[in-house]
């Protein structure tokens, strides 16, 4: 009697953990990650969100499948300090076990706190290859286009946003070369509007976000500024 009750509760168990072949196998949608970095490169990116300030929310600029590393640096530029959103992936001892011991807070993204600058979360950089398409990280219009200048030589360009959500700031996007359709004035929606194309921004400067990401750190630079006045 013993054997037979074990073997109909070794039957029941196989029955619930591989379920009906007819039922359950039902296709889920591909995700992003699951393409190659070379399709990923031009894939518009879901919506999600890597920091914020007040009420206005930095959104992924770039699809995640193409996404190598998320790093916030400090900045003495006039910059406004942002809220990262998700865990520190190298955040110290201490605040590793606080974690464990609250059980609280959002695992991801996972972003690096990066060193050789100042300390702080002024500047977002979002590791990436070059010739990624980058899109808006906010809704809002574009009002200003500028050459990116590095040791006499131009690379890429910043582009200056308004957002919406947040007319009193202007959000700074680095690294990119612009697309010929984005000029002053024109309206942008986050993670919608292709702002350009990630440039070798590695090749003529050391990037931090090297420590953590290949394609030696290349990334998208995002920054909150008070005003225009503030800017270099």
């Amino acid at each position: 009697m013993l054997t037979v009750l074990g073997v109909l509760g070794l039957v029941t168990l196989l029955f619930t953990a591989f379920g009906s072949s007819g039922s359950s196998n039902v296709a889920a949608p591909i995700a992003i990650e699951t393409v190659s970095p070379a399709d990923a490169a031009a894939v518009r990116p879901r919506p999600q969100v890597l920091a914020s300030i007040g009420n206005l929310r930095v959104q992924l600029p770039v699809a995640a499948g193409a996404l190598t590393a998320i790093g916030f640096h400090g900045s003495g530029d006039g910059s406004l300090s942002l809220q990262p959103v998700g865990r520190q992936a190298n955040e110290g001892l201490l605040a590793r076990l606080w974690r464990r011991i609250a059980g609280n807070g959002r695992q991801s993204p996972r972003w690096y706190q990066l060193e050789g600058g100042p300390a702080g979360t002024n500047v977002l950089d979002v590791g990436t290859a070059p010739g990624t398409d980058v899109y808006a990280p906010v809704k809002g219009s574009v009002i200003a286009v500028s050459d990116l200048v590095i040791g006499g030589k131009r690379v890429g360009s910043r582009i200056d946003l308004r957002p919406s959500e947040a007319p009193s700031v202007m959000v700074s996007v680095e690294n990119v070369r612009p697309d010929p359709a984005i000029v002053v004035g024109t309206p942008v929606l986050a993670a919608t509007s292709k702002l350009g194309t990630a440039v070798d921004i590695a090749s003529v400067e050391k990037q931090a976000l090297a420590a953590h990401a290949p394609e030696g750190g290349n990334n998208v630079s995002i920054a909150v500024y008070p005003s225009p006045g503030s800017l270099p």
